[in-house]
């Protein structure tokens, strides 16, 4: 596995990034997560986020101890990572209606309101923002991206995975990445 960049797991909210963590993390890649936020009923093997990936604009300094981990960070984050290190981004792809459909899920039974936009308007805020940080991405440097689609490696774990193992720099635990794989937490299908 290559130890001398970070791994960012990245996408939408909802997008599958709790179970590329989840896949990493028992192929043998060192996470950061800090488990504030407990799992539940919207995500039973936990959210696997960090704090500090929020405050990253105005303090990178957890990024010292992050070479060779994994870290989620939601996509609109991405931008606020400092130049001076080397990134290698999973960025999860999942229908835009089913991530819609998630959230709206997750809100309601946490009693919180949604957006205002309708479906339409925030699948299309959600499309255009994903170009845009696709296009950021592409022009820098110290970025490697892989695009793996959520359906996909629901469908076809091995093959996923071995692309995920390639991307990485080999080595990983291929047997149990599939393992942590569970397609019966695939709720909201388009």
């Amino acid at each position: 596995m290559i130890t001398d960049s970070i791994t960012i797991v990245s996408g939408l909210p909802r997008s599958g990034t709790s179970m590329m963590m989840q896949m990493l993390q028992a192929g043998g890649v060192p996470i950061l997560t800090d488990n504030v936020r407990q799992a539940d009923d919207d995500n039973p093997r936990g959210y696997y986020e960090f704090e500090p990936v929020k405050r990253t604009k105005q303090d990178p300094s957890w990024l010292n101890a992050a070479n060779g981990k994994a870290v989620k960070m939601v996509y609109l984050l991405l931008r606020d990572l400092p130049a001076d290190y080397r990134y290698r981004v999973i960025f999860m792809q999942r229908p835009l209606p089913e991530v819609i459909a998630s959230q709206k899920s997750m809100l309601a039974s946490n009693g919180q309101a949604g957006t205002s936009l309708d479906d339409e308007n925030l699948e299309n805020l959600f499309a255009r923002e994903q170009q845009e940080i696709a296009q950021w991405l592409s022009r820098q440097p110290n970025f490697s991206v892989l695009n793996v689609a959520y359906t996909e490696v629901l469908q076809d774990h091995a093959q996923q995975v071995e692309i995920l193992n390639s991307f990485l720099g080999g080595g990983l635990n291929t047997t149990a990445m599939r393992a942590a794989v569970c397609p019966d937490l695939y709720r909201q299908k388009g």
